[in-house]
Protein backbone atom coordinates (compact mmCIF):
# COMPACT_ATOMS: atom_id res chain seq x y z
CA UNK A 1 0.00 0.00 0.00
CA UNK A 2 1.19 3.47 -0.84
CA UNK A 3 0.01 6.76 0.60
CA UNK A 4 -1.06 8.18 -2.76
CA UNK A 5 -4.42 8.77 -4.44
CA UNK A 6 -3.83 5.64 -6.51
CA UNK A 7 -2.74 3.66 -3.45
CA UNK A 8 -5.90 4.56 -1.51
CA UNK A 9 -7.94 2.61 -4.05
CA UNK A 10 -6.84 -0.56 -2.20
CA UNK A 11 -9.52 0.17 0.40
CA UNK A 12 -9.67 -3.31 1.91
CA UNK A 13 -5.94 -3.39 2.53
CA UNK A 14 -6.07 -0.03 4.33
CA UNK A 15 -9.04 -1.22 6.36
CA UNK A 16 -7.15 -4.38 7.32
CA UNK A 17 -4.24 -2.19 8.43
CA UNK A 18 -6.62 -0.34 10.75
CA UNK A 19 -6.46 2.93 8.84
CA UNK A 20 -9.59 5.06 8.37
CA UNK A 21 -9.85 6.63 4.90
CA UNK A 22 -11.75 9.78 3.85
CA UNK A 23 -15.32 9.10 2.78
CA UNK A 24 -15.36 12.16 0.54
CA UNK A 25 -13.97 12.57 -2.97
CA UNK A 26 -10.45 13.87 -2.33
CA UNK A 27 -9.76 14.90 -5.93
CA UNK A 28 -13.07 16.73 -6.29
CA UNK A 29 -12.43 18.55 -3.01
CA UNK A 30 -9.00 19.62 -4.26
CA UNK A 31 -10.47 20.80 -7.55
CA UNK A 32 -13.16 22.86 -5.81
CA UNK A 33 -10.60 24.39 -3.46
CA UNK A 34 -8.19 25.36 -6.23
CA UNK A 35 -10.99 27.04 -8.17
CA UNK A 36 -12.08 29.21 -5.25
CA UNK A 37 -9.90 28.88 -2.13
CA UNK A 38 -11.32 29.97 1.22
CA UNK A 39 -8.48 29.04 3.59
CA UNK A 40 -4.72 29.40 3.11
CA UNK A 41 -2.27 28.22 5.75
CA UNK A 42 1.38 29.27 6.10
CA UNK A 43 3.72 26.75 7.73
CA UNK A 44 3.27 23.24 6.35
CA UNK A 45 4.79 21.31 9.27
CA UNK A 46 3.59 18.60 11.61
CA UNK A 47 1.15 20.35 13.95
CA UNK A 48 -0.55 21.94 10.96
CA UNK A 49 -0.87 18.66 9.11
CA UNK A 50 -2.43 16.65 11.93
CA UNK A 51 -4.35 19.30 13.88
CA UNK A 52 -5.40 22.07 11.47
CA UNK A 53 -5.57 19.64 8.55
CA UNK A 54 -7.59 17.35 10.81
CA UNK A 55 -10.09 20.13 11.54
CA UNK A 56 -10.63 20.76 7.83
CA UNK A 57 -10.95 17.01 7.23
CA UNK A 58 -13.60 16.77 9.95
CA UNK A 59 -15.60 19.63 8.43
CA UNK A 60 -15.52 18.01 4.99
CA UNK A 61 -16.48 14.62 6.44
CA UNK A 62 -19.44 16.20 8.25
CA UNK A 63 -20.62 17.98 5.14
CA UNK A 64 -19.97 21.36 6.76
CA UNK A 65 -17.46 22.31 4.07
CA UNK A 66 -16.69 21.35 0.48
CA UNK A 67 -13.20 22.78 0.53
CA UNK A 68 -9.86 22.01 2.09
CA UNK A 69 -6.79 24.10 2.88
CA UNK A 70 -4.19 25.58 0.54
CA UNK A 71 -0.83 24.85 2.21
CA UNK A 72 2.06 27.31 1.89
CA UNK A 73 5.59 26.69 3.12
CA UNK A 74 7.61 29.81 3.92
CA UNK A 75 10.90 28.40 5.15
CA UNK A 76 11.80 24.81 4.25
CA UNK A 77 10.84 24.14 0.65
CA UNK A 78 12.13 20.55 0.83
CA UNK A 79 8.97 19.77 2.83
CA UNK A 80 6.86 20.40 -0.27
CA UNK A 81 9.16 18.39 -2.55
CA UNK A 82 9.72 15.43 -0.22
CA UNK A 83 6.58 15.11 1.90
CA UNK A 84 3.71 16.74 0.04
CA UNK A 85 4.29 16.13 -3.70
CA UNK A 86 5.30 12.40 -3.57
CA UNK A 87 2.23 11.59 -1.43
CA UNK A 88 -0.36 13.65 -3.34
CA UNK A 89 -0.62 16.01 -0.32
CA UNK A 90 -2.09 13.20 1.81
CA UNK A 91 -1.29 12.85 5.51
CA UNK A 92 -1.37 9.71 7.64
CA UNK A 93 -2.41 11.01 11.06
CA UNK A 94 -1.48 8.75 13.99
CA UNK A 95 -2.91 9.48 17.44
CA UNK A 96 -0.84 7.99 20.26
CA UNK A 97 -2.84 6.78 23.25
CA UNK A 98 -1.54 6.26 26.77
CA UNK A 99 -2.39 2.54 26.60
CA UNK A 100 -0.02 2.09 23.66
CA UNK A 101 -2.70 1.78 21.00
CA UNK A 102 -3.00 4.12 18.02
CA UNK A 103 -5.76 5.61 15.91
CA UNK A 104 -4.77 5.93 12.25
CA UNK A 105 -6.53 8.17 9.73
CA UNK A 106 -5.68 9.47 6.26
CA UNK A 107 -6.43 13.16 5.78
CA UNK A 108 -7.32 14.42 2.31
CA UNK A 109 -8.00 18.03 3.26
CA UNK A 110 -4.62 19.50 2.23
CA UNK A 111 -5.59 20.29 -1.31
CA UNK A 112 -2.62 22.21 -2.71
CA UNK A 113 0.96 22.77 -1.60
CA UNK A 114 2.85 25.89 -2.65
CA UNK A 115 6.31 27.30 -1.93
CA UNK A 116 6.25 30.92 -0.79
CA UNK A 117 9.24 31.71 -2.96
CA UNK A 118 9.09 35.03 -4.82
CA UNK A 119 12.01 33.90 -7.00
CA UNK A 120 9.89 31.03 -8.35
CA UNK A 121 7.65 32.81 -10.86
CA UNK A 122 4.98 30.12 -11.19
CA UNK A 123 4.64 29.57 -7.43
CA UNK A 124 4.63 33.31 -6.72
CA UNK A 125 2.03 33.99 -9.40
CA UNK A 126 -0.17 31.19 -8.04
CA UNK A 127 -0.08 32.79 -4.59
CA UNK A 128 -0.94 36.17 -6.05
CA UNK A 129 -3.86 34.62 -7.91
CA UNK A 130 -5.17 33.10 -4.67
CA UNK A 131 -4.91 36.40 -2.80
CA UNK A 132 -6.80 38.20 -5.56
CA UNK A 133 -9.81 35.93 -4.98
CA UNK A 134 -12.47 37.95 -3.11
CA UNK A 135 -13.87 34.69 -1.67
CA UNK A 136 -10.71 33.98 0.34
CA UNK A 137 -11.84 34.15 3.97
CA UNK A 138 -8.82 33.43 6.12
CA UNK A 139 -5.10 32.86 6.14
CA UNK A 140 -3.60 31.10 9.15
CA UNK A 141 -0.11 30.43 10.47
CA UNK A 142 2.00 27.86 12.31
CA UNK A 143 5.46 29.23 11.54
CA UNK A 144 6.68 29.28 15.19
CA UNK A 145 7.11 32.43 17.23
CA UNK A 146 10.46 33.28 15.66
CA UNK A 147 8.74 33.49 12.26
CA UNK A 148 7.20 36.80 13.36
CA UNK A 149 10.43 38.30 14.68
CA UNK A 150 11.84 41.25 12.74
CA UNK A 151 14.49 42.40 15.20
CA UNK A 152 17.24 40.87 17.31
CA UNK A 153 17.81 41.37 21.03
CA UNK A 154 19.68 44.60 20.28
CA UNK A 155 16.55 46.12 18.71
CA UNK A 156 17.85 46.31 15.15
CA UNK A 157 16.34 44.54 12.15
CA UNK A 158 17.76 41.14 11.29
CA UNK A 159 19.88 41.41 8.11
CA UNK A 160 17.39 39.31 6.09
CA UNK A 161 14.53 41.57 7.24
CA UNK A 162 16.52 44.67 6.33
CA UNK A 163 17.10 43.13 2.89
CA UNK A 164 13.35 42.58 2.50
CA UNK A 165 12.71 46.20 3.43
CA UNK A 166 15.26 47.41 0.88
CA UNK A 167 14.13 45.05 -1.92
CA UNK A 168 10.38 45.59 -1.71
CA UNK A 169 7.32 43.34 -2.17
CA UNK A 170 8.31 41.68 -5.44
CA UNK A 171 11.49 40.19 -3.95
CA UNK A 172 10.10 39.22 -0.54
CA UNK A 173 11.90 36.34 1.18
CA UNK A 174 10.96 36.24 4.88
CA UNK A 175 7.52 35.01 5.95
CA UNK A 176 6.34 38.43 7.13
CA UNK A 177 7.49 40.14 3.94
CA UNK A 178 5.87 37.43 1.79
CA UNK A 179 2.51 37.78 3.57
CA UNK A 180 2.68 41.57 3.48
CA UNK A 181 3.43 41.43 -0.28
CA UNK A 182 0.47 39.12 -0.88
CA UNK A 183 -1.85 41.32 1.17
CA UNK A 184 -0.66 44.22 -1.00
CA UNK A 185 -1.65 42.21 -4.05
CA UNK A 186 -5.14 41.79 -2.54
CA UNK A 187 -5.31 45.50 -1.79
CA UNK A 188 -4.27 46.50 -5.34
CA UNK A 189 -6.91 44.27 -6.95
CA UNK A 190 -10.05 43.45 -4.94
CA UNK A 191 -9.50 45.20 -1.57
CA UNK A 192 -11.66 42.41 -0.13
CA UNK A 193 -11.73 41.72 3.62
CA UNK A 194 -9.68 38.91 5.17
CA UNK A 195 -8.89 37.34 8.54
CA UNK A 196 -5.17 36.87 9.22
CA UNK A 197 -5.02 34.27 11.99
CA UNK A 198 -1.93 33.25 13.92
CA UNK A 199 -2.30 29.74 15.32
CA UNK A 200 1.20 29.73 16.77
CA UNK A 201 1.96 28.81 20.32
CA UNK A 202 2.82 32.24 21.70
CA UNK A 203 1.25 34.95 23.79
CA UNK A 204 -0.81 37.62 21.99
CA UNK A 205 -0.03 35.89 18.70
CA UNK A 206 -2.46 37.98 16.67
CA UNK A 207 -0.93 41.16 17.99
CA UNK A 208 2.60 39.97 17.15
CA UNK A 209 1.57 39.00 13.63
CA UNK A 210 -0.23 42.28 13.06
CA UNK A 211 2.69 44.33 14.38
CA UNK A 212 5.19 42.60 12.10
CA UNK A 213 3.08 42.89 8.95
CA UNK A 214 2.15 46.53 9.63
CA UNK A 215 5.80 47.35 10.38
CA UNK A 216 6.85 45.84 7.05
CA UNK A 217 4.13 47.79 5.22
CA UNK A 218 5.16 51.06 6.87
CA UNK A 219 8.82 50.50 5.98
CA UNK A 220 7.85 49.81 2.37
CA UNK A 221 5.66 52.90 2.39
CA UNK A 222 8.63 55.02 3.50
CA UNK A 223 10.62 53.68 0.56
CA UNK A 224 7.81 54.25 -1.91
CA UNK A 225 7.06 50.58 -2.62
CA UNK A 226 3.46 50.77 -1.31
CA UNK A 227 1.00 53.63 -0.92
CA UNK A 228 -0.45 54.97 2.31
CA UNK A 229 -3.83 53.46 1.45
CA UNK A 230 -2.36 49.97 1.86
CA UNK A 231 -1.24 50.75 5.41
CA UNK A 232 -4.74 52.04 6.13
CA UNK A 233 -6.24 48.85 4.65
CA UNK A 234 -4.25 46.45 6.84
CA UNK A 235 -4.74 48.56 9.99
CA UNK A 236 -8.54 48.67 9.57
CA UNK A 237 -9.72 45.55 11.41
CA UNK A 238 -13.14 45.77 9.76
CA UNK A 239 -11.28 44.88 6.54
CA UNK A 240 -8.18 42.96 7.67
CA UNK A 241 -8.52 41.38 11.10
CA UNK A 242 -5.84 39.68 13.18
CA UNK A 243 -7.74 37.39 15.56
CA UNK A 244 -5.90 36.07 18.59
CA UNK A 245 -5.84 32.34 19.27
CA UNK A 246 -4.58 29.65 21.63
CA UNK A 247 -3.43 26.30 20.27
CA UNK A 248 -2.42 23.20 22.16
CA UNK A 249 -1.52 19.74 20.90
CA UNK A 250 1.79 18.04 21.66
CA UNK A 251 3.15 16.94 18.30
CA UNK A 252 6.58 15.29 18.56
CA UNK A 253 8.89 14.34 15.74
CA UNK A 254 7.81 11.24 13.80
CA UNK A 255 8.78 8.21 15.89
CA UNK A 256 10.71 5.23 14.56
CA UNK A 257 8.35 2.95 16.48
CA UNK A 258 5.34 4.38 14.63
CA UNK A 259 7.18 4.10 11.31
CA UNK A 260 7.85 0.41 12.00
CA UNK A 261 4.23 -0.20 12.99
CA UNK A 262 2.99 1.33 9.73
CA UNK A 263 5.50 -0.52 7.57
CA UNK A 264 4.69 -3.80 9.35
CA UNK A 265 1.06 -3.16 8.44
CA UNK A 266 2.08 -3.07 4.77
CA UNK A 267 2.23 0.70 4.23
CA UNK A 268 5.26 1.59 2.09
CA UNK A 269 7.68 4.53 2.11
CA UNK A 270 6.92 5.80 5.61
CA UNK A 271 10.50 6.59 6.61
CA UNK A 272 11.12 10.11 7.99
CA UNK A 273 13.40 12.50 6.15
CA UNK A 274 15.67 15.22 7.46
CA UNK A 275 15.62 18.17 5.09
CA UNK A 276 18.52 20.44 4.21
CA UNK A 277 17.15 22.90 6.79
CA UNK A 278 17.08 20.19 9.47
CA UNK A 279 13.31 19.69 9.50
CA UNK A 280 12.54 16.18 10.74
CA UNK A 281 9.36 15.13 8.97
CA UNK A 282 7.62 12.03 7.58
CA UNK A 283 4.59 11.09 5.47
CA UNK A 284 2.87 10.37 8.80
CA UNK A 285 2.42 12.64 11.81
CA UNK A 286 2.20 11.25 15.35
CA UNK A 287 0.63 13.26 18.15
CA UNK A 288 -1.30 13.02 21.38
CA UNK A 289 -5.09 12.90 21.40
CA UNK A 290 -5.94 15.97 23.53
CA UNK A 291 -6.11 19.16 21.50
CA UNK A 292 -7.37 22.67 22.07
CA UNK A 293 -7.86 25.58 19.69
CA UNK A 294 -9.52 28.78 20.88
CA UNK A 295 -9.97 31.60 18.35
CA UNK A 296 -11.27 35.16 18.59
CA UNK A 297 -14.35 35.20 16.36
CA UNK A 298 -13.40 38.14 14.17
CA UNK A 299 -13.70 37.17 10.50
CA UNK A 300 -14.75 40.10 8.28
CA UNK A 301 -15.18 37.92 5.18
CA UNK A 302 -16.91 34.94 6.83
CA UNK A 303 -15.26 31.70 7.89
CA UNK A 304 -15.55 27.90 7.88
CA UNK A 305 -17.79 26.44 10.63
CA UNK A 306 -14.76 25.77 12.85
CA UNK A 307 -16.87 25.27 15.97
CA UNK A 308 -18.36 22.18 14.31
CA UNK A 309 -14.86 20.64 14.46
CA UNK A 310 -14.37 21.37 18.15
CA UNK A 311 -12.76 24.82 17.96
CA UNK A 312 -13.77 27.25 20.71
CA UNK A 313 -14.91 30.48 18.99
CA UNK A 314 -15.02 33.33 21.47
CA UNK A 315 -13.91 36.92 22.22
CA UNK A 316 -10.38 38.29 22.51
CA UNK A 317 -10.43 38.61 26.29
CA UNK A 318 -11.31 34.91 26.68
CA UNK A 319 -8.65 33.86 24.16
CA UNK A 320 -6.10 35.90 26.07
CA UNK A 321 -7.06 34.30 29.37
CA UNK A 322 -6.96 30.75 27.97
CA UNK A 323 -3.67 31.36 26.18
CA UNK A 324 -2.15 32.98 29.23
CA UNK A 325 -3.35 30.06 31.37
CA UNK A 326 -1.65 27.54 29.08
CA UNK A 327 1.47 29.34 27.88
CA UNK A 328 2.47 31.02 31.13
CA UNK A 329 1.28 28.45 33.69
CA UNK A 330 -0.30 25.13 32.80
CA UNK A 331 1.84 23.59 30.05
CA UNK A 332 4.59 25.51 28.30
CA UNK A 333 6.62 26.56 31.36
CA UNK A 334 6.56 22.95 32.56
CA UNK A 335 7.76 21.70 29.18
CA UNK A 336 10.61 24.22 29.05
CA UNK A 337 11.81 23.28 32.55
CA UNK A 338 11.75 19.59 31.64
CA UNK A 339 13.51 20.32 28.34
CA UNK A 340 16.55 22.13 29.70
CA UNK A 341 16.99 19.93 32.77
CA UNK A 342 16.31 16.83 30.69
CA UNK A 343 19.19 17.70 28.35
CA UNK A 344 21.55 18.36 31.27
CA UNK A 345 20.53 15.21 33.13
CA UNK A 346 20.78 12.94 30.09
CA UNK A 347 17.11 12.21 29.42
CA UNK A 348 15.92 11.55 25.88
CA UNK A 349 12.20 11.19 26.57
CA UNK A 350 10.01 13.82 28.27
CA UNK A 351 7.68 11.15 29.69
CA UNK A 352 10.57 9.53 31.57
CA UNK A 353 11.32 12.80 33.35
CA UNK A 354 7.98 12.62 35.12
CA UNK A 355 9.30 9.53 36.96
CA UNK A 356 12.14 11.68 38.32
CA UNK A 357 11.21 12.78 41.85
CA UNK A 358 12.82 16.23 41.69
CA UNK A 359 11.67 17.05 38.15
CA UNK A 360 8.14 15.91 38.98
CA UNK A 361 8.17 18.24 41.99
CA UNK A 362 9.59 21.04 39.84
CA UNK A 363 6.69 20.98 37.37
CA UNK A 364 4.13 20.69 40.18
CA UNK A 365 5.73 23.73 41.80
CA UNK A 366 5.93 25.82 38.61
CA UNK A 367 2.33 25.21 37.51
CA UNK A 368 -0.16 24.42 40.27
CA UNK A 369 1.78 26.23 43.04
CA UNK A 370 3.60 29.27 41.63
CA UNK A 371 1.64 29.94 38.47
CA UNK A 372 -1.91 29.40 39.68
CA UNK A 373 -2.16 32.44 42.04
CA UNK A 374 -1.78 34.83 39.11
CA UNK A 375 -3.90 32.99 36.51
CA UNK A 376 -7.29 34.45 35.61
CA UNK A 377 -9.94 31.78 35.09
CA UNK A 378 -10.90 31.93 31.38
CA UNK A 379 -14.40 30.59 31.94
CA UNK A 380 -14.49 28.09 29.07
CA UNK A 381 -11.71 25.88 30.48
CA UNK A 382 -10.66 25.17 34.08
CA UNK A 383 -6.97 25.95 34.81
CA UNK A 384 -6.91 23.36 37.61
CA UNK A 385 -8.35 20.64 35.38
CA UNK A 386 -6.12 21.65 32.48
CA UNK A 387 -2.86 21.48 34.44
CA UNK A 388 -3.99 18.22 36.10
CA UNK A 389 -4.46 16.65 32.64
CA UNK A 390 -1.05 17.97 31.57
CA UNK A 391 0.83 16.63 34.59
CA UNK A 392 -1.04 13.36 35.09
CA UNK A 393 -2.02 12.34 31.54
CA UNK A 394 -0.32 14.25 28.77
CA UNK A 395 3.34 14.68 29.72
CA UNK A 396 3.71 11.20 31.32
CA UNK A 397 2.25 9.41 28.25
CA UNK A 398 5.02 6.83 27.66
CA UNK A 399 4.01 6.42 24.04
CA UNK A 400 4.59 10.07 23.19
CA UNK A 401 8.10 10.10 21.67
CA UNK A 402 8.75 13.71 22.67
CA UNK A 403 12.29 14.68 23.56
CA UNK A 404 13.81 17.38 25.76
CA UNK A 405 16.07 18.21 22.83
CA UNK A 406 13.11 19.11 20.58
CA UNK A 407 11.36 21.19 23.20
CA UNK A 408 14.61 23.02 24.09
CA UNK A 409 14.63 24.50 20.57
CA UNK A 410 14.43 28.32 20.52
CA UNK A 411 14.18 28.60 24.31
CA UNK A 412 15.52 32.18 24.20
CA UNK A 413 12.43 33.12 22.22
CA UNK A 414 10.12 31.47 24.76
CA UNK A 415 11.33 32.27 28.29
CA UNK A 416 9.93 35.80 28.21
CA UNK A 417 6.43 34.43 27.80
CA UNK A 418 6.70 31.17 29.68
CA UNK A 419 8.27 32.71 32.78
CA UNK A 420 8.44 36.46 32.28
CA UNK A 421 4.66 36.94 32.31
CA UNK A 422 4.24 35.18 35.67
CA UNK A 423 7.20 37.10 37.08
CA UNK A 424 5.62 40.40 35.94
CA UNK A 425 2.31 39.35 37.50
CA UNK A 426 4.06 38.68 40.82
CA UNK A 427 5.74 42.08 40.69
CA UNK A 428 2.36 43.73 39.99
CA UNK A 429 0.62 41.78 42.77
CA UNK A 430 3.30 41.63 45.47
CA UNK A 431 5.85 44.33 44.53
CA UNK A 432 8.49 41.76 43.56
CA UNK A 433 8.82 38.09 42.61
CA UNK A 434 10.72 36.93 45.69
CA UNK A 435 8.00 34.41 46.56
CA UNK A 436 9.12 32.34 43.55
CA UNK A 437 11.57 29.44 43.77
CA UNK A 438 10.77 26.93 41.02
CA UNK A 439 10.60 29.48 38.20
CA UNK A 440 14.02 30.98 39.10
CA UNK A 441 15.30 27.39 39.29
CA UNK A 442 13.99 26.74 35.77
CA UNK A 443 15.74 29.88 34.48
CA UNK A 444 18.97 28.90 36.24
CA UNK A 445 18.62 25.49 34.57
CA UNK A 446 18.33 27.13 31.16
CA UNK A 447 21.49 29.14 31.77
CA UNK A 448 23.27 25.98 32.96
CA UNK A 449 22.03 24.18 29.82
CA UNK A 450 23.62 26.91 27.66
CA UNK A 451 27.07 25.70 28.78
CA UNK A 452 26.41 22.55 26.69
CA UNK A 453 27.90 20.29 29.36
CA UNK A 454 25.77 17.69 31.14
CA UNK A 455 25.70 16.90 34.85
CA UNK A 456 28.40 14.25 34.37
CA UNK A 457 30.69 16.79 32.74
CA UNK A 458 30.18 15.52 29.18
CA UNK A 459 29.58 17.88 26.25
CA UNK A 460 26.28 17.74 24.37
CA UNK A 461 24.84 19.61 21.39
CA UNK A 462 22.56 22.55 22.07
CA UNK A 463 19.23 22.63 20.24
CA UNK A 464 18.78 25.26 17.53
CA UNK A 465 18.16 28.78 18.83
CA UNK A 466 18.80 32.10 17.07
CA UNK A 467 20.45 33.60 20.16
CA UNK A 468 22.89 30.74 20.86
CA UNK A 469 25.96 32.56 19.45
CA UNK A 470 25.23 35.69 21.48
CA UNK A 471 24.34 33.85 24.69
CA UNK A 472 27.27 31.44 24.63
CA UNK A 473 29.64 34.34 24.00
CA UNK A 474 28.35 36.06 27.13
CA UNK A 475 28.99 32.88 29.12
CA UNK A 476 32.59 32.53 27.93
CA UNK A 477 35.06 31.72 30.66
CA UNK A 478 32.66 29.69 32.80
CA UNK A 479 33.96 26.17 33.40
CA UNK A 480 31.83 23.43 34.95
CA UNK A 481 33.67 22.15 37.99
CA UNK A 482 35.30 25.52 38.61
CA UNK A 483 32.66 27.73 40.23
CA UNK A 484 35.27 30.44 40.71
CA UNK A 485 35.13 31.02 36.93
CA UNK A 486 31.67 32.51 37.38
CA UNK A 487 32.27 36.24 37.71
CA UNK A 488 28.85 37.68 36.88
CA UNK A 489 28.58 36.61 33.23
CA UNK A 490 24.82 36.04 33.66
CA UNK A 491 24.07 39.66 34.54
CA UNK A 492 23.62 40.94 30.93
CA UNK A 493 21.30 37.99 30.20
CA UNK A 494 19.15 38.21 33.34
CA UNK A 495 18.76 41.98 33.02
CA UNK A 496 17.80 41.80 29.33
CA UNK A 497 14.17 42.88 29.03
CA UNK A 498 14.14 41.75 25.40
CA UNK A 499 14.64 38.16 26.58
CA UNK A 500 12.50 38.01 29.72
CA UNK A 501 10.13 40.93 29.23
CA UNK A 502 11.45 42.33 32.50
CA UNK A 503 14.80 42.96 34.24
CA UNK A 504 15.01 40.02 36.64
CA UNK A 505 17.09 42.03 39.09
CA UNK A 506 14.37 44.67 39.29
CA UNK A 507 11.94 41.79 39.92
CA UNK A 508 14.07 40.74 42.90
CA UNK A 509 15.16 37.31 41.63
CA UNK A 510 18.30 38.00 39.56
CA UNK A 511 20.68 37.28 42.44
CA UNK A 512 18.79 34.10 43.39
CA UNK A 513 19.14 32.78 39.83
CA UNK A 514 22.85 33.64 39.84
CA UNK A 515 23.31 31.75 43.12
CA UNK A 516 21.44 28.70 41.83
CA UNK A 517 23.50 28.74 38.64
CA UNK A 518 26.76 29.04 40.55
CA UNK A 519 25.74 26.02 42.65
CA UNK A 520 24.91 24.07 39.47
CA UNK A 521 28.43 24.49 38.04
CA UNK A 522 30.17 23.21 41.17
CA UNK A 523 31.07 19.91 39.49
CA UNK A 524 29.64 16.54 38.40
CA UNK A 525 26.30 15.90 40.08
CA UNK A 526 25.86 19.53 41.09
CA UNK A 527 22.69 20.01 39.04
CA UNK A 528 21.07 17.03 40.73
CA UNK A 529 22.15 18.31 44.13
CA UNK A 530 20.65 21.73 43.45
CA UNK A 531 17.35 20.18 42.37
CA UNK A 532 17.30 18.12 45.58
CA UNK A 533 18.08 21.23 47.65
CA UNK A 534 15.30 23.41 46.26
CA UNK A 535 12.76 20.67 45.48
CA UNK A 536 13.12 18.77 48.74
Amino acid sequence: MKLTLEGLKEKRAWEKAGVCLPSYDIEKTAEETKKAPVWVHFGAGNIFRIFIGGLADTLIEKGESKKGITCVETFDFDVIDKIYAPYDNLVLAVTLKADGSTDKRVLGSLTEAIKAQSSDVSQWNRLKEIFKDPGLQMISFTITEKGYALKGADGTYFPFIQADIENGPEKAVSAMAVVCALLYERYKTVKAPLAVVSMDNCSHNGEKLQSSIVTMAKEWNKKGFVEEGFVEYITDESRVSFPWSMIDKITPRPADSVCRELENAGIEDMAPVITSKKTYIAPFVNAEGPQYLVIEDKFPNGRPALEKAGVYMTDRDTVNKVERMKVTTCLNPLHTALAVYGCVLGYDLIADEMKDEQLNKLVHQIGPVEGMPVVTHPGILSPADFVKEVIEVRIPNPFMPDTPQRIATDTSQKVGIRYGETIKSYVAKYGDAKKLTAIPLAIAGWCRYLLAVDDEGKAFELSADPMIPELTKQLEGIVVGKPETYTGQLKPILSNGNIFGIDLYEAGIGELIENMFAEEIAGPGAVRNVLKKYMA
